[in-house]
């Protein structure tokens, strides 16, 4: 009975991936076999890629804007608050440094079938030939109409008024709680309508590959492996160096072993249900365990759990990574360091908390980087599912070595000494 319980929690956190794999390799398996006969199914990939985009610019503003207007009780704790930003900055800048750098020492290779789709795909759609250099920061930023808001080609300036709607809703005080309330049903509504687009995943994926696999041949799946391998031995090595690091900055070698000896359980629980939502729990428990004062672990880690991740700032850099090289661009460019590493960290907060929230930061860094998002899409999607669960592990464990940090700051060099004599 127990392991039948088991088997089916460990489907139930799983089962979105698999079948959306299963689609996947399905479809590309008939594209493999029947080659441009299955042209026909394009049509069913296209249906699914738009109810997509019709789905994300809602859903964009509602989750930006709901998740800043719903601060007041974080805002209130001031300086603890602003240790935690730097903290949970800090980490994420370094993780996606540090993926970057993998990078640039293992570049992807420009596979001549992945030019060859975008070379046809922007034959067939020019209007969404990726963006000259030249736009103004005007252009990218802002727009002149209210419904120009609505089109994706704006995604920054939508992003921006999302923020500016969130921070005056706050301003607002007692008279905005209403509109508050407003944003956040609002986001909830878009979350289940993400949820339903989302079931039609696999088949809309599926005839993408189908197509995709038919027409430039099956040499395309081969570009996955590369960067696939290098994500997860480069996360591997983090979550084991940087967190015995981290942890070791935060209480010496006392802190460090006493943090892997109480990480098994909420690792476990991240990678079993890939959420950092549920995982939220099991790190309370774990940062009781470590000695971490209620005051920090009680706002440490609830608060990290949406807008804290590491795993996913690493798996923002891999998408980019594999974007650049299919679309011949080039990411070791020292011009575009600040703006890779700027989005990386929008992208990390962007994700946080809702269902397939990757989705929303993908959408974004294909924008600003001013890829054809038909193109784009599909690929940081599949990327996106495949790295889920160890992106998930670090974005989950480093809320709990983030407490021990914050510790360490606002209680002192020996705090965990401290904490352990008053407990015995």
């Amino acid at each position: 009975m127990q392991q039948q319980i088991s088997s089916r929690s460990i489907w139930q956190s799983y089962a979105s991936i698999i079948l959306l794999l299963a689609g996947i390799t399905l479809g590309s398996l008939v594209g493999f076999l029947y080659g441009k006969h299955v042209e026909g199914f394009k049509f069913i990939g296209d249906i699914f890629l738009n109810l997509l985009f019709t789905a994300i610019i809602p859903l964009v503003f509602f989750t930006i804007a709901s998740s800043i207007a719903n601060l007041q009780k974080t805002e209130r704790l001031g300086k603890l608050f602003g240790i935690v930003a730097g903290v949970f900055l800090m980490t994420v800048i370094i993780s996606g440094f540090v993926m970057l750098v993998v990078m640039w020492c293992f570049p992807i290779a420009q596979d001549n079938s992945l030019r060859a789709m975008v070379s046809q795909a922007l034959i067939d759609n020019p209007a969404s030939a990726v963006h000259s250099g030249g736009t103004s920061l005007t252009q990218v930023l802002t727009v002149n109409d209210f419904f120009e808001l609505m089109a994706r080609k704006n995604m920054l300036a939508l992003i921006l008024i999302s923020l500016m709607v969130g921070f005056a809703t706050l301003r607002a005080g007692e008279k905005g709680r209403p509109f508050a309330q407003f944003l956040e049903s609002a986001n909830e509504v878009m979350k289940q309508l993400l949820e339903m687009i989302m079931k039609t995943a696999p088949l809309g994926l599926g005839a993408y590959f189908a197509y995709q696999v038919g027409v430039f041949g099956p040499q395309l799946l081969g570009v996955y492996v590369q960067p696939l391998a290098l994500y997860y031995l480069t996360c591997t090595v983090y979550f084991i160096v940087f967190f015995s690091l981290y942890a070791y900055m935060a209480a010496g070698k006392l802190g460090l072993n006493l943090f892997w000896r109480n990480n098994l359980t909420p690792a476990l629980t991240a990678v079993g249900t890939c959420s950092s939502i549920a995982t939220i729990p099991a790190n309370l428990l774990a940062a009781e365990k470590l000695h971490i004062p209620a005051h920090v672990r009680n706002i440490v880690i609830p608060l990290g759990a949406p807008i804290h991740k590491d795993g996913s700032s690493m798996s923002s850099i891999i998408k980019l990574a594999l974007l650049f090289a299919m679309f011949g661009k080039d990411l070791s460019a020292p011009s575009l360091f600040l703006a890779i590493m700027g989005i990386t960290v929008i992208v990390s907060i962007v994700e946080g908390g809702i269902p397939n929230g990757g989705y929303i930061g993908e959408v974004f860094a294909i924008t600003a980087f001013g890829f054809p998002m038909e193109q784009a899409l599909p690929v940081a999607m599949v990327i996106g599912t495949l790295v889920d669960p160890i992106a998930t592990l670090l974005n989950a464990n480093g809320d709990l070595v983030s407490a021990m940090l914050v510790t360490r700051i606002t209680e002192g060099k020996d705090w965990l000494q401290k904490a352990m004599k008053a407990s015995t």
